[in-house]
């Protein structure tokens, strides 16, 4: 198994790697430049050195003995560490007619293709030759020196250059250490914090001399954290919700459980009750529906939204509530849903709105009311309108709608409160817009949903 590796050993070994290469390259290059220019020095050395030859020879007579060879003296001072690595040849007429001391007595380049440099190999020793005539044609100047003498001149320039900075390696993967540690510390001084906090804290992370570039971690670590918070504050009142709602249905179920069975021979109590617990579940399970739909609301998962055939929807929604509408003589009418009005959204959730829309409509309108559902189409939106007869709500009442828990008092009608906190919920995940007045057409009260159209 891998052990993790350090990100600041990480950085450290990069950016030792990439000092050492770049090191490396400008050594190279440092080198072969100072190879070429010591070239040139040298050549132009060794061209200067057959001129002056050339320019002493031109003036001497080379008749009789003086035709003969001459040689340097060996006892000739060396002026130079390096001269023993120089030699010279002049030729007359081709006949060697002076060298120095370690040139050879026969000619360091053959005399028919000598002209320019060349480099030859001469007793297992590699040199440089650089072969020159006279002002008169029959004068021929050789003037030799050794390549490894070339090298040792580099390899000094290059130790001497060379040295100093492996040497101040050490010093400089150290200075890379300290800065890379000390760049390292607000990351460090982030996981102290981490490591010191507590699952309930939430608050957002403080670290002031953090760099530009933890700001974008730091931003997505506090947006992480209130995210939680807000799923656990959700979670918290969804418990305190659930606890204070259920409990009521729940006493009346084991009320009436009690009645039934205390009611002995009275069949008719015993009936009722049975009748008033069955209502209660209802109820509850009710309850239970809207609360985790709210939940589901809550936790901010959006759904991925579709185009759908909005009136579809409507027609499904209207069907489920005919009986109920039979039952208390109210009236359900649909407009506007012979056409398709595709729309983007989901089918569960929406058809979640439209059922709460419908049932709040249908449960505070009186007998005989009448319920109207209409759909059209707006400037790229598709508008949803219901309208019933019922009593309508006054002022206070439609500023505190979509409250949790809110409910009209003096209905005499049955509900958790929740209905229009989760018609606004869904309306706010598809970005729709919700309005809610007076129906000027049947009195009671009106609300209007624009949804985003499907293209």
């Amino acid at each position: 198994m891998l052990h993790p590796r350090s990100l600041q050993a990480r950085l450290l070994a990069l950016v030792l790697a990439l000092v050492l290469g770049l090191w490396a390259l400008s050594s190279l290059s440092t080198g072969l430049d100072a190879r070429h220019e010591l070239d040139e020095l040298l050549d132009a050395h060794l061209a200067q050195a057959a001129a002056l030859l050339v320019a002493r020879q031109s003036g001497v007579p080379h008749e009789g003995a003086a035709a003969e060879p001459r040689e340097l003296q060996p006892e000739a001072p060396s002026l130079h560490r390096y001269a023993s690595k120089v030699a010279f040849q002049v030729f007359h007429e081709g006949q060697l007619v002076l060298r120095s001391a370690n040139a050879p007595a026969t000619p360091l380049l053959p005399l028919a293709d000598a002209a320019g440099f060349r480099n030859v190999q001469r007793e297992g020793q590699a040199w440089r030759i650089f072969a020159t005539q006279g002002a008169e044609g029959d004068i021929l100047v050789l003037v030799g020196e050794q390549l490894q003498s070339r090298a040792d001149i580099l390899h000094a320039v290059l130790r001497g250059m060379l040295w100093p900075l492996l040497l101040a390696l050490p010093l400089l993967a150290l200075g890379l250490w300290w800065g890379v540690h000390r760049g390292m510390s607000p990351l460090r001084e982030l996981g102290r914090q981490l490591r010191a906090r507590s699952a309930a804290e939430l608050q957002p992370l403080q670290l002031p001399a953090a760099p530009l570039e933890m700001q974008p971690l730091l931003e997505a670590l506090n947006t992480l954290f209130a995210r939680i918070q807000a799923l656990m504050e959700s979670e918290r009142r969804f418990t305190a919700d659930a606890a204070h709602e259920l409990r009521t249905p729940i006493a009346a179920i084991r009320t009436q459980a009690q009645v039934a069975l205390a009611a002995g021979g009275d069949e008719a109590t015993r009936t009722h009750a049975l009748q008033a617990t069955l209502a209660g579940c209802d109820r509850a399970a009710r309850l239970v529906e809207q609360l985790l739909t709210l939940a589901r609301l809550e936790t901010g998962q959006a759904p991925a939204l579709q185009p759908l055939d909005l009136s579809a929807l409507a027609r499904q929604a209207l069907a489920e509530q005919v009986a109920r509408a039979l039952a208390a003589r109210q009236q359900l009418a649909l407009e506007g849903a012979d056409t398709a009005c595709l729309v983007m959204g989901d089918s569960t959730l929406l058809a979640a709105l439209l059922r709460n829309l419908l049932d709040n409509a249908l449960r505070y309108s009186p007998e005989g009311a009448r319920v109207q559902l209409q759909l059209g189409r707006q400037a790229g939106e598709v508008l949803l309108s219901l309208e019933d007869s019922g009593p309508g709500l006054d002022e206070a009442a439609l500023a505190r709608l979509g409250e949790r828990f809110f409910r009209q008092l003096g209905t005499g009608q049955e509900g958790s409160g929740l209905g229009w906190s989760i018609v606004r919920r869904i309306a706010a995940v598809h970005g729709a817009r919700v309005a809610v007045d007076r129906s000027t057409a049947l009195g009671g009260l009106r609300v209007q949903l624009w949804l985003k159209a499907a293209r």
